[in-house]
C-alpha cells in the first residue's frame, strides 16, 4: 500500500516550497528512485525545471518537463508532468504540488506531499490528509 508523507514548512514561501521539492527529487534519486512530480502550471514547471539545475552546488538531476502523454516510458529519471498522469514505466514516488490528490497517486510506492504556510495551500492539504486517512494509507509527517 501507498505510503504518504506530508512535509510541512513553516513559511508561505513558494520558492521554499519548490526547493523542497527538490531535495525530495533528489533524496529519491540517490536512491534509484524515479520521481513524477505532479505539478499543475506552466509556471510552477518551468520554476522546477530551473531549479533542478541549481538548487545545490554542483548538482543537476537529469529530467524532462512532460505537457503531454508520452508513449514510451522515458530515460530521465524525473518527470514533471503539467496537469497530466504520468508516463508509462517505473515510478516509485509522486510529488504531489496539486491542490487535490492526484487520481493516480495510488500507483506509487510513496506519495510526497509538500505543505508551506500559505492559508489556503495549507487548507487543501488538510483535506488530502483526510482523504488518505479515510482510506486508510500510512501516514507521516514531517516538520522542516
Amino acid at each position: 500500500m501507498t505510503q504518504v508523507d506530508f512535509y510541512i514548512l513553516d513559511g508561505d514561501s513558494n520558492d521554499a516550497r519548490l526547493r523542497l521539492a527538490c531535495r525530495i527529487v533528489d533524496k529519491a534519486t540517490q536512491q534509484d528512485h524515479h520521481v513524477f512530480i505532479h505539478s499543475t502550471s506552466d509556471d510552477e514547471a518551468k520554476q522546477l525545471d530551473e531549479l533542478l539545475w541549481t538548487f545545490s552546488q554542483g548538482s543537476f538531476i537529469p529530467h524532462r518537463v512532460v505537457r503531454e502523454a508520452l508513449a514510451a516510458p522515458p530515460l530521465e529519471p524525473v518527470l514533471i508532468g503539467v496537469n497530466q498522469p504520468p508516463a508509462p514505466g517505473r515510478w516509485d514516488v509522486l510529488i504531489n504540488l496539486a491542490a487535490n490528490v492526484p487520481e493516480f497517486f495510488s500507483r506509487y510506492e510513496r506519495v510526497a506531499e509538500v505543505v508551506d504556510g500559505n492559508a489556503e495551500r495549507r487548507e487543501q492539504s488538510r483535506e488530502r490528509y483526510r482523504f488518505y486517512r479515510d482510506r486508510g494509507y500510512k501516514l507521516n509527517t514531517h516538520q522542516v
